[in-house]
């Protein structure tokens, strides 16, 4: 995947994040816990583009 589709995908995903926490009212609690899942779907997105989720994968302790 090109870097500048991911770079287009992340930007996409924090402007969709701060719309949702400026417009859409929820409880302090539960906006906080949305951001913590986004934040890491994000980032095991990232780690299986970047083909590091599936070396860690095959790693056997």
């Amino acid at each position: 995947m090109p870097l500048l589709s991911i770079l287009i995908v992340i930007i996409v995903v924090g402007v969709l994040l701060w719309i949702i926490n400026t417009f859409i009212p929820m409880d302090h609690n539960i906006k906080s816990i949305f951001n913590v899942v986004v934040v890491i779907v994000l980032i095991i997105w990232l780690l299986k583009v970047f083909g590091i989720f599936t070396y860690l994968m095959d790693v056997h302790v």
